[in-house]
């Protein structure tokens, strides 16, 4: 199949993941597409594995923490990619983004404390306050008359007024949006206003479309910056979510070493070949990013069309970032489309209720951060399935 991008890490190779481990294509039986949790089917980056390589070339591994070279480059790589001057000190670093957002809730908060989400959202943020028995209170986003789905400003502020803290999402999961300066510094303000918490996770941080760029919440003034704690990964952008490792950008000293001791046990140290893949990913990976940002744009964009054509009752706003489609079914009618896909298209999707208890049913998550022909088979498959209702 033509690609509309001019591959030099080639793309277009389909590999064979089964019978490798893989959570992604060992939830279903063989004969079902996986198109659910956000893990790219492309090749990781060259640099990367050279980098593994290399450091499987001495014997031992163990425990490691992360050296000033990684932390240096991770200074250089937020300065460069985001315009954020962070210290190397401000760095903490985590086997994952989920386990710093339950750090912070849990060792941050005073008990019975609100917790703001906005709604849809990724499962695990929207349960993370239930763990600490701590009140979640949503902030549902609404259509506007453009398409698209702005904060309601005048619903946070009366929802911080209740809440000590608020779990950003940007970009957004699973509706691919990008929260723009404006918006930002809205949001910024009324934490600021209210006294409260920010934690942001920022996990696609470098997978924007049409020339977009990513604008760290923490970076917009000191102000904020000294009330938010920022979660950040290579794991997302440069494929190796299987690597383990996260970091948190933390500028306020005080609040730095109380999420540190929070870890309690539960949060422990980082994946050794974590460590090498996340300084790998940002000293050699450039390269293999762009080229992936250009693909993941031109199976967006091929995704969209096909929605449009091929598959009647389904409809989707234009994904700003991520590699993740938030596909609304609701005028097909069906009781449960994820269910439908899987059982009569054999296509793996996550379901809507996965990140929205109240509407969610009529939505599914679709994962187009696959080589062009999975795609295809995908959109292919839920055709016929359509077709022969």
């Amino acid at each position: 199949m033509e690609t509309l991008v001019a591959n030099t890490f080639n793309f277009d190779t389909v590999h064979d993941r089964h019978n490798t481990g893989s959570t992604k294509w060992s939830r279903f039986p063989a004969d079902v597409l996986p198109m659910w949790v956000a893990d790219m089917d492309f090749a990781v980056a060259p640099g990367i594995i050279q980098a593994l390589q290399d450091r499987l070339m001495h014997p031992m591994l163990g425990y490691s923490v992360a050296q000033d070279s990684l932390r240096a480059t991770l200074v250089k790589a937020l300065r460069e990619v985001f315009d954020w001057q962070v210290a190397p000190e401000e760095l903490v670093f985590l086997p994952g983004v989920e386990g710093g957002v339950n750090m912070a809730l849990n060792g941050l908060l005073p008990p019975g404390t609100g917790v703001v989400v906005q709604t849809p959202n990724y499962r695990p943020l929207l349960n993370a306050a239930g763990h600490w028995k701590l009140p979640r209170i949503d902030l549902p986003f609404h259509v506007d008359a453009n398409g698209q789905y702005p904060t309601n400003l005048a619903a946070l502020d009366n929802a911080l007024g209740q809440a000590g803290a608020m779990i950003l999402s940007n970009p957004h999961n699973p509706m691919g949006k990008v929260f723009d300066r404006a918006e930002l510094q809205a949001i910024a303000d009324a934490c600021v206003a209210h006294d409260t918490l920010l934690i942001s996770d920022e996990i696609h941080a470098q997978i924007l479309f049409d020339g977009r760029k990513h604008i760290p919440i923490a970076s917009l003034n000191d102000d904020i910056a000294q009330r938010t704690i920022t979660l950040m990964s290579a794991t997302k952008a440069f494929n190796i979510a299987g690597m383990k490792n996260a970091f948190a950008v933390i500028k306020n000293p005080g609040l730095r070493h109380r999420f540190n001791v929070a870890r309690l046990g539960m949060v422990d140290s980082v994946s050794t070949l974590g460590l090498v893949a996340t300084e790998a990913a940002y000293t050699h990976g450039a390269p293999w990013l762009a080229e992936a940002i250009a693909y993941l744009q031109a199976n967006r964009d091929y995704l969209a069309h096909a929605v449009a054509t091929r598959l009647p009752g389904v409809s989707m706003t234009l994904p700003q970032g991520t590699y993740l489609a938030w596909l609304d079914c609701s005028a097909l009618g069906l009781n449960d489309p994820h269910a439908f896909f899987l059982k009569e298209a054999k296509v793996g999707l996550s379901p809507g209720t996965d990140f929205d208890d109240e509407v969610g049913g009529q939505f599914v998550r679709l994962n187009f951060g696959c080589p062009r022909a999975l795609l295809e088979e995908g959109i292919a498959r839920m055709e016929r399935a359509l077709k022969a209702r």
